[in-house]
């Protein structure tokens, strides 16, 4: 389902953040093995030169989860509607994301729109809140991943200067000739623009059918995913094709698939033959190789914020502020 009637996908903006201000510490996916992580994620927060504001669950475990649904959907809930929290920063992925989204209070989401930040399964929370109030959300490092100078010079740009960001990959060559690391490979050459929607691959096709998936007409989809073979890529690219997902967007942009080798049987379809098959048919502009994903460092990208991207240049930017005024 898209947003209310009226309202555009990514038309609702969350409130700026300055430094000092309180964020907000939320687990809305997998518990965290070890007291220190949550030590360190906290640390992080205040290096960036914010208050921090632990939610009440977000140390607890219900099997492998961070507390039964009731208990993280609470805490997401009453974060969004703390008058004294800024921003929201969830400590880690992991599973069990969407289990919240048939939990969450969207109408007091939508009355106190704040940034939310986080990757992996939280692409859950990203897109579903997107699709059901039009809130720009924000796709990049949780508070446990690393935060390196990299992260925290996009989070500063973006959340503090509050930058029409241009997203282009750092290359260096070291001692090789040519470059081979972070390089950028054009499926289809071309521009586009549209809303940027998208995350994990799996999560989000596993949304695929409810109506916490965001609209794609026009949109710039970009994807990654880690720890999957090449047969579920195709699988799971094929459900978004099933789905009408992939007829509807004007751009293409995947990360980087990480540990996605094939396994032993048979072979396997190449993800150079994955793309091929589904992308290129669409006759869009699209490239690989974005530095979004579980790398280290990572893009910060806004979901459901206008973009511009280049599939010959490798690169895309934001037309427009994605923090209200």
């Amino acid at each position: 389902m898209a947003a209310p009637a009226g309202q555009r996908p990514g038309s609702l903006l969350p409130v700026p953040l300055s430094p000092g201000d309180t964020v907000g510490l939320v687990s809305p996916s997998s518990a965290t093995a070890e007291r220190i992580t949550l030590q360190v994620a906290a640390e992080t927060v205040e290096a960036l030169g914010f208050k921090v504001k632990a939610a009440p669950h977000y140390a607890s475990r219900y099997g492998h989860l961070a507390g039964t649904d009731a208990q993280r959907a609470g805490d997401l809930d009453a974060m969004f509607a703390d008058d004294e929290v800024r921003a929201i920063v969830c400590v880690r992925g992991g599973s069990g994301a969407a289990r919240l989204l048939p939990l969450l209070d969207y109408d007091a989401i939508r009355a106190n729109p704040k940034a939310l930040l986080g990757y992996s399964d939280t692409t859950a929370l990203l897109n579903g809140i997107l699709a059901r109030t039009g809130l720009v959300t924000f796709h990049g490092p949780g508070a446990s991943s690393s935060w390196n100078r990299f992260n925290a010079d996009q989070f500063r740009r973006l959340f503090l200067a509050r930058e029409l960001m241009e997203y282009r990959n750092v290359v260096d060559a070291g001692d090789e000739l040519v470059p081979r690391r972070r390089r950028t490979l054009t499926i289809a050459g071309g521009k586009a623009r549209g809303p940027l929607v998208g995350g994990n691959l799996a999560v989000l096709a596993g949304l695929s059918g409810s109506r916490y998936m965001p609209a794609f007409d026009g949109a710039i989809l970009f994807l990654e995913d880690v720890n999957e073979e090449p047969y579920r890529i195709d699988r799971m690219l094929t459900t978004l094709k099933l789905s009408g997902a992939l007829d509807r967007i004007a751009g293409f942009i995947f990360g980087e698939c990480s540990d996605c080798d094939p396994g032993g049987g048979y072979g396997s379809l190449t993800l150079d033959q994955i793309f091929d098959d589904h992308i290129l048919p669409l006759g869009i502009p699209a490239y690989r190789g974005a530095m979004i994903g579980h790398i280290r460092e990572q893009f910060i990208v806004p979901v459901g914020g206008l973009v511009e991207m280049d599939a010959d240049a490798g690169s895309f930017r934001m037309l427009e502020p994605v923090f209200a005024a």
